[in-house]
């Protein structure tokens, strides 16, 4: 969750006290007092530090959702962008800020560290501000289901034995996501929602698709293999609820195309939140139906 150069003194326990501070005494934005509370709120792939993720959305989210724990799985921060030049505005501050809250009012803060945040994969088993890190985790749900949560990209074959294609992937995909962000600008000012390029491209190539596929079915072997119910996840942007040869496969999405977030209720219930927009686009819609979630039960 916190960025690492090369000097100590920008490591993540100098940064976050630094973060904490000022969240503590410049966080402005209020949270919504009939915010939804769940029992759990699992976040992935946000990317901060990048330029295509949505900060707005982030935040209206992080504003109108409380959780009594919230896991943070993977790619929270783009330490792959941030490498190649540094990207850090006010809104990526302010998110990190609002996580930090949660923390300190209460809520259990999970991190489980990704690829593009590989470098906090070296605090595993350390607490900063609150939240605690972890390479993996069990969680075990209102009705007691046991659930792996891992990033995934440990069971990425081009991740693992080929970086360099990777990080080529990486550039093109920004490219996708560079297009994206001009056409919703464009979308918006002709009074239409948001809408992912990049998200219906990569289910419309017919190797990515096989690639999506291939991953659910591995990380459903993987659950199997630990002897759990299931698995919560992120890494490929793609959000869904399914099950796979008896195990339950969650997959989180992200804060750079679809943005979603998985939800548990108290129940044990598990949901896609999809978060498309902030409360000013939604206010001139209040008196309709809201269609800001879509269900999934387990």
């Amino acid at each position: 969750m916190f960025p690492q150069c090369e000097s100590d003194v920008y490591g993540p326990a100098a940064w976050i006290a630094g973060a904490k501070r000022a969240g503590m005494d410049t966080d402005f934005t209020m949270d919504d007092p009939a915010a939804t509370k769940y029992r759990t709120l699992f976040l992935s792939d946000l990317h901060l530090g990048s330029r295509g993720m949505q900060a707005d959305f982030l935040l209206d989210f992080l504003r109108h959702n409380e959780a009594d724990t919230i896991f943070l799985v993977g790619d929270i921060v783009d330490g792959w962008r941030l490498k190649s030049g540094w990207y850090w505005p006010q809104s990526h501050n302010d998110i990190v800020q609002k996580l930090l809250r949660k923390a300190r009012k209460g809520a259990r803060v999970v991190y489980v560290p990704g690829n593009h945040d590989e470098f906090a994969r070296d605090y595993v088993g350390l607490v900063f501000g609150g939240v605690e890190v972890m390479d993996s985790a069990v969680h075990e749900t209102a009705d007691g289901k046991k659930m792996l949560i891992i990033h995934g990209d440990q069971f990425d074959i081009v991740v693992r034995n080929a970086r360099w294609l990777a990080f080529l992937g990486d550039w093109a995909y920004d490219w996708a996501l560079w297009i994206n962000t001009h056409f919703n600008r464009l979308r918006r000012v002709c009074g239409f929602g948001y809408w992912s390029f990049s998200a219906w491209a990569k289910l419309k190539v017919k190797d990515a698709v096989n690639f999506i596929g291939d991953f659910e079915q591995t990380l459903a072997a993987e659950a199997a293999k630990r002897g759990v119910d299931g698995v919560i996840c992120g890494h490929i942007h793609h959000a869904t609820i399914k099950t796979i040869d008896g195990a339950l496969y969650v997959n989180i999405g992200d804060f750079v195309e679809s943005c979603t977030a998985i939800a548990e209720h108290a129940d044990g219930r598990f949901e896609i939140l999809h978060w498309r927009s902030t409360a000013e686009e939604r206010a001139p819609a209040k008196a309709e139906p809201s269609r800001l979630t879509e269900r999934a039960a387990a």
